[in-house]
């Protein structure tokens, strides 16, 4: 499915002005706060009429103000998740539930009860009321609403931000298997490069109320300079790999990439099983000959495909590995010393341990799989 973008709205002293198109699985709009994220899915769900423009999912005309079409919001079949569950506090997670069905004509419900309770893993908690919930599980039970309401788009407004690391942590998992076994299209917002990263398959770039870049999360990820603070330290190369085996003895698993073999700590996840992790510019280090005497175990040969303007003390060099492109951020001074220009063979080293949680999604991988 396709959702396409191009309006213009202002709300106060506010001015949005935001284009774009998107085919991927799980669109995440990105941005800080006051940059139009909650705006642009308000509008795409119908909670607000855009002052000028066009929305369409799959070709079906959401708004076109020109042709004077603005289909009412109960009409739209928009599933919606918030930042709290806003769940009814007098009825159990079943009825809670079954309330999404309502606003479905029942020849169109082809969303199954027992599908959606299995997928998110909330059979033990349908007799129970929302104040008997973690922030994590309650924030499940709306995700199994907004789908058994059938909706055309699923459109999911920060549903980690009010949630601790380790409730963030719990439902990360389950938006996976959102993304990976649903033919849905999911708009999702977030302020968080990491969340962003492991969760995204496109990624939009939301600036003072205009996109300032909108593409795959792979090409967007690379690009350093689209992120400000502490959030550019989180940009880099994402990978595509396979669990090739598993080394009991040292506690590792071995991926096979484009890159090469990539060992990372010990992951459940059957041998053949696709996974998507990260690799933070930060954590790549340049060697100009294949390392010997050191503790990093990861080391891809490649070729510098190009350097980024050098801002400040750091630079960044992106690495063709076998047709994967390796991003590192290194000083300028390394950049002199190295010698490094387009075309130089080098290697892009990079320790195991630098495969942490929020760029190795390990827990969804077989559930995922078996959708």
């Amino acid at each position: 499915m396709t959702l396409e973008v191009d309006v213009r709205h202002k709300a106060g002293a506010f001015r949005l002005d935001a284009r774009f198109e998107s085919a991927g699985r799980l669109t995440a709009l990105f941005g800080p706060s006051g940059s139009g994220k909650t705006t642009v899915v308000n509008l795409i769900a119908g909670l607000a009429r855009p002052d000028d423009g066009r929305i369409a999912v799959d070709g079906a005309v959401l708004v076109d103000t020109a042709k004077n079409i603005f289909v009412p919001a109960h009409k739209r079949r928009v599933g919606y998740v918030f930042q709290d569950a806003r769940l009814f506090p007098h009825l159990s997670v079943r009825s809670n539930l079954a309330y999404g069905r309502w606003f479905t004509p029942r020849g169109e419900r082809t969303a199954g009860f027992e599908k959606i309770v299995d997928l998110l893993g909330i059979a033990k908690l349908l007799d129970r009321r929302p104040h008997n919930l973690s922030g994590g599980e309650k924030q499940r039970v709306a995700i199994g609403r907004a789908l058994l309401a059938n909706p055309a788009i699923l459109l999911m407004d920060e549903p980690l931000a009010s949630l601790d690391d380790a409730r963030k942590a719990e439902i990360v998992p389950y938006i996976e298997r959102l993304r990976d076994g649903m033919k849905l299209p999911i708009v999702y917002v977030s302020h968080s490069i990491a969340e962003v990263a492991r969760l995204a398959t496109d990624i939009v770039v939301l600036a003072d109320g205009k996109i300032a870049a909108a593409g795959t999360a792979s090409d967007i990820l690379r690009r350093s300079h689209l992120f400000a603070g502490a959030e550019r330290g989180e940009a880099g190369a994402i990978v595509d790999a396979r669990v090739l085996r598993h080394d009991e003895t040292f506690g590792m698993t071995v991926l096979t990439s484009k890159a090469g073999e990539i060992r990372v700590p010990r992951i459940e996840a059957s041998l053949g099983s696709p996974l998507r992790l990260r690799i933070r510019a930060r954590d790549v280090m340049i060697a100009t000959e294949k390392p010997v005497g050191l503790s990093a175990l990861n080391m891809f040969p490649g070729t510098v495909r190009e350097i980024g303007e050098a801002k400040g003390p750091a630079a960044d060099v992106n690495i063709d590995c076998g047709g994967e492109l390796i991003v590192a951020r290194i000083t300028r001074q390394s950049l002199a010393t190295l010698k490094l220009e387009r075309g130089s063979k080098v290697y892009a080293v990079v320790k195991t341990v630098a495969f942490d949680d929020d760029n190795l999604p390990a827990s969804a991988l077989e559930r995922a799989e078996s959708l």
